[in-house]
C-alpha cells in the first residue's frame, strides 16, 4: 500500500521526482527551499518525514544522495535505484556467528542487479582480497541453497557460522576456498555446509 502523504509531503516528493527526472540529481536543501518558498529547515524535515515514510532514501547519513522508493520497495524507473535489505554481517577472514536482525538497506542500480529477493552483506576481513572483496565492502547476493564449482558464495557452517569462500566440491568432502595465501583452504563435510547465497556483486560504501 503507498504511504499517505501531507499535501506538503505530497508537494516536496513531486517536486524532487521533477527536479531529479528532469536533471538526474536531487537539488541542495538551499535550493529546494528557494524553489518551493519555505524554510531550509522545512525542507530537512520535510525530508526526514518521506524517508520515515518510505518514500525517500538518503545514501548515507550526510549524503545529499537521495533515492525516490516506490511502493514496491524499489525506486522510480527513470533512477533505476532499487534498495535490498542488509542482513546482518559476514566474515571473509575467520567466520562469524550469523546475524538475523536487518541493519538497514543497500540502494543498487537495479539494471545491474535484477535479481529477487537480493540480499546484502558486510564483509569483514581480508581472505577474499584476491577477488577484489575487501574489509568492509557490501557483499551483494542472491539467494540460493546450491552452488557450482568455483562460485563464490555465502555458506552457513555448523548451521551458525557464515563465510565468503569460493566453492568446490568433491567427491567426499566441500572445499571453501580464500582467495589470500595467508588464509587456509577450509574441508568440511556435506551435512556441515548449508549454501545460502552466491555473490552476485560488490559495492565500496563509504562511511
Amino acid at each position: 500500500m503507498e504511504p499517505e502523504l501531507t499535501p506538503g509531503q505530497r508537494r516536496l516528493f513531486d517536486y524532487l521526482k521533477n527536479i531529479i527526472e528532469r536533471t538526474g540529481n536531487a537539488p541542495s536543501l538551499r535550493q529546494a527551499a528557494q524553489d518551493l518558498g519555505v524554510s531550509h529547515a522545512a525542507i530537512s524535515q520535510g525530508l526526514k518525514l518521506l524517508e520515515q515514510k518510505g518514500v525517500v532514501k538518503r545514501q548515507g547519513r550526510y549524503s545529499r544522495t537521495l533515492h525516490l522508493i516506490s511502493p514496491t520497495g524499489e525506486t522510480a524507473a527513470a533512477q533505476r535505484w532499487r534498495e535490498v535489505p542488509v542482513v546482518g554481517r559476514v566474515t571473509a577472514g575467520l567466520p562469524l556467528y550469523a546475524q538475523q536482525e536487518w541493519e538497514g538497506g543497500l540502494v543498487l542500480d537495479r539494471t545491474l542487479y535484477r535479481g529477487q529477493h537480493l540480499f546484502a552483506l558486510r564483509v569483514q576481513g581480508d581472505s577474499m582480497k584476491g577477488a577484489g572483496i575487501l574489509d568492509g565492502d557490501m557483499a551483494v547476493c542472491a539467494p540460493r541453497q546450491y552452488a557450482e564449482n568455483g562460485e563464490i558464495v555465502v555458506a552457513l557452517i555448523h548451521a551458525e557460522e557464515a563465510t565468503i569462500k569460493r566453492f568446490f566440491l568433491h567427491r567426499d568432502h566441500v572445499e571453501l576456498r580464500p582467495e589470500n595465501p595467508d588464509y587456509p583452504v577450509m574441508h568440511y563435510g556435506f551435512d556441515e555446509v548449508l549454501i545460502q547465497g552466491r555473490v552476485i556483486g560488490i559495492q565500496r560504501v563509504m562511511d
